[in-house]
């Protein structure tokens, strides 16, 4: 008997020493996450004239870009990635006009030249301060409007999906939630971004993209997203294609099935 109790006391302890380990990993992701999700790189523009300034119901400034394209059926409103801002994806953007599209883009709080700091409130709320300045200001009706949300920019692309409506929806490299980027299953409370919850809900077209060797969202990610659509929906999974640079690195046929879902809308 005495032996049992040993056992079991010493279970007990391991169970407790588990218990303070996940409280502990569950306060440190609460308060060290957005510093994770939230990584600004280094500004490289300026406020030209080529840039607008939002303001957001916060009053905070944002700063914004419109790539007008007379040619244009629809306008992409572009939702970037965590370690992005307006300067460091303007070539990129412009291979969206090239290839027949106009183009919205928006730095959200606290990333290039808009201020403030960044939160998940506050991207859906710079998600919903863009769109209504591409529908009010520049005259964009919602039926010519295809949302894009690359990696973190999934996050505002989908809540704003839900919220208003638009023709269509493009999510690349994007996660299922925030947290499980780095833990695979959800592991602890107060995960952001959860998108998984999210798209089942929505009834707009849909066009997954991701690349099967994406070090940054791993794949698996947009698999799961794919299977949770119950809307119209279609996907472009690049072998071998990487976080960065998948239009680069898939050649003409990212712009082809780009304009195929489109011209599907």
């Amino acid at each position: 008997m005495p032996k049992m109790q040993e056992l079991v006391l010493s279970l007990c302890r391991i169970a407790v020493l588990l218990l303070v380990a996940y409280v502990a990993g569950a306060v440190w992701a609460h308060f060290e996450a957005p510093g994770m999700i939230f990584p600004r790189p280094p500004v490289t523009y300026e406020l030209t004239p080529d840039y607008l300034q939002l303001t957001a119901p916060d009053g905070v400034k944002l700063a914004a870009r419109h790539w007008p394209n007379s040619t244009a059926k629809y306008t992409m409103l572009y939702f970037h990635g965590n370690y992005e801002q307006l300067g460091s994806v303007n070539d990129h953007l412009a291979q969206f006009v090239a290839a027949g599209y106009a183009v919205f883009a928006v730095d959200y709080h606290g990333y290039g030249r808009s201020g403030g700091t960044p939160s998940e409130a506050g991207l859906y709320a710079d998600a919903e301060t863009a769109y209504d300045y591409l529908r009010t200001k520049l005259g964009v009706p919602a039926e010519r409007i295809v949302i894009f949300g690359y990696s973190l920019g999934a996050g505002p692309g989908v809540e704003l999906a839900r919220r208003h409506p638009a023709a269509g929806l493009v999510m690349q490299g994007a996660f299922v939630s925030a947290y499980r980027v780095l833990t695979r299953i959800p592991l602890f409370p107060g995960d952001i971004f959860v998108n998984i919850a999210k798209v089942p809900e929505l009834k707009l077209p849909i066009l997954v993209i991701h690349g099967t060797a994406d070090e940054v969202v791993p794949f698996w990610h947009s698999e799961k997203l794919y299977s949770a659509i119950l809307a119209p929906k279609s996907r472009l999974f690049v072998a071998g294609g990487t976080h960065a640079g998948l239009a680069d690195f898939t050649g003409p046929r990212y712009w082809e099935e780009l304009k195929k879902f489109t011209n599907s809308l």
